[in-house]
């Protein structure tokens, strides 16, 4: 098996280094990526087809702007200095096939209802952002896959390959960077459409249940959903004006993987003259891909758009230093996001010293929990999955961490869906390996379902009341 953190060439790099020129925004050192290792990165099959999608994409409108980037990173600064709290969910990979409007209404509702839940508890803002319209690429362990003795390409995400088992699905496409961009514009089409048309107005609370089978979770959001009834009603009566309950802001993000899309849908704002990578409003680095000198730290410490950085158990001190240095060298609240993904067994030994030394080097990131990737396990009965004690466990684990060190636990980054599948072991009405030969969905990571999300949300929202206080 391969490591795939080793480095890697740049696929055709003369190609791309011409491409880099000719379409998307032309700006001193956005193109050092393409001389720095890399790795995590496709072997195109066909480079006029690769040159091709990435000519197109360099010419396409951005698929969000410079000004709604800024917005967040306001919001995200709010929250390092801990005035807010990020909340971070959706598909551990998406697929084309599963954009469709009431998927991803169910997701966008879950995040809602996680939101409500966290804000009501907290008296606290909560940013909400969406692993959507553009998680289309994922890592991998190794470059390749055997079944029954034949070996093809590992799925890497719709945007490179499809899942299916068969040589013509797992080639290396590049025309699926160019779908990929059309269905993050039809995502963010409805993403946009639910969150300021009145889908998400803060009176519809009880509505956005609807649909869902009973469970212990659903009650009690039923009965909060019923608290904020009557607030609303009591403010209404003393003449308060409801304009801002109607809409709601709801960012995208995705992880920076591949960056020859990232690259040719970067754009010059007008207003400054700065670059912003125009294919999310958050771009975050993996824990496979966050090395100093690698392209990706390279590439994102030279756009103006919030990052984040996934960080695990390995990481010491000073690797968080010298990234700090590299991305945030200004020390920008909102600018630098540390999502932590330690484990349940680690989190408690291995996160003080890493708070504690950045916090004492003077500079302001935002801390995050991702509770997911480091609690994957593999079912005796053959599924990859989580067990939500192990997730509930890191979460708290967080949250003692920086309330030994007087520190604020910012946020919290999710692989869930609004979906009644079974990947995740337990939970307040628990999910067993039988439920996996039914309702096993994902294509890639085992995420919470939309029961297990929720009560998740009510577990986090008494540690947040404590924290913010």
């Amino acid at each position: 098996m391969q490591d795939l953190t080793q480095t890697q060439p740049t696929t055709f790099p003369d190609s791309a280094a011409r491409l880099g020129q000719a379409g998307a925004a032309n700006y001193p050192g956005l193109d050092a990526w393409r001389s720095l290792p890399i790795s995590q990165q496709p072997s195109w099959q066909d480079e006029g087809v690769y040159q091709a999608s990435v000519k197109e994409l360099s010419a396409l409108p951005p698929l969000v702007f410079a000004g709604e980037v800024d917005v967040l990173r306001e919001r995200l600064a709010q929250a390092a200095q801990g005035k807010a709290f990020l909340l971070q969910g959706g598909d551990c990979a998406e697929t084309f096939d599963a954009a469709t409007a009431d998927r991803i209404s169910a997701r966008v509702r879950t995040i809602l209802q996680m939101a409500v839940v966290l804000t009501y508890g907290a008296s606290l803002p909560v940013i909400k952002m969406g692993r959507m319209a553009g998680q289309f690429a994922k890592p991998r362990s190794s470059n390749d896959e055997t079944r029954d003795g034949v070996t093809l390409p590992a799925y890497r995400g719709d945007m490179v390959n499809g899942y299916d088992f068969t040589p013509e699905s797992r080639g290396h496409d590049a025309s699926r960077l160019v779908k990929a961009y059309h269905t993050s514009a039809s995502t963010l089409n409805l993403i946009r459409a639910f969150t300021q048309g009145g889908f998400a107005d803060l009176r519809l609370v009880h509505h956005w249940n609807k649909g869902f089978t009973q469970n212990p979770a659903h009650a009690r959001y039923e009965s909060l959903a019923a608290e904020i009834d009557r607030a609303i009603r009591f403010m209404e009566a003393c003449g308060s004006d409801f304009e801002a309950l109607k809409r709601t802001e709801f960012f995208a993000s995705h992880e920076a993987l591949l960056l020859d899309y990232e690259r040719a849908l970067t754009r010059i704002d007008s207003r400054t003259g700065n670059p912003y990578a125009t294919s999310g409003h958050f771009l975050w680095i993996g824990e496979r891909t966050r090395q100093l000198d690698s392209a990706h730290v390279d590439f994102l410490s030279r756009v103006r758009n919030p990052i984040g950085v996934k960080l695990g158990p390995t990481t010491t001190g000073d690797d968080a230093l010298r990234l700090i240095d590299k991305l945030d060298p200004n020390r920008e609240p909102g600018r630098l996001t540390f999502i932590t993904r330690m484990g349940a067994e680690n989190i408690r030994q291995k996160l003080p010293a890493l708070v504690q030394k950045v916090t004492d080097s003077g500079a302001q990131v935002l801390w995050v929990t991702d509770p997911m990737h480091g609690n994957t396990v593999t079912s005796p009965n053959g599924y990859k999955t989580r067990r939500f004690d192990d997730v509930i466990d890191e979460v708290r684990g967080f949250f003692e961490v920086h309330q030994g060190l007087g520190t604020f636990p910012g946020g919290m980054h999710v692989e869930m869906t609004g979906d009644d599948v079974a990947e995740c072991l337990g939970g307040a009405d628990p999910v067993d390996e039988e439920a996996f030969l039914t309702r096993y969905e994902s294509v890639c990571d085992p995420r919470l379902n939309h029961m297990q999300s929720l009560e998740m949300a009510f577990l986090v929202s008494g540690a947040l009341s404590q924290a913010s206080r």
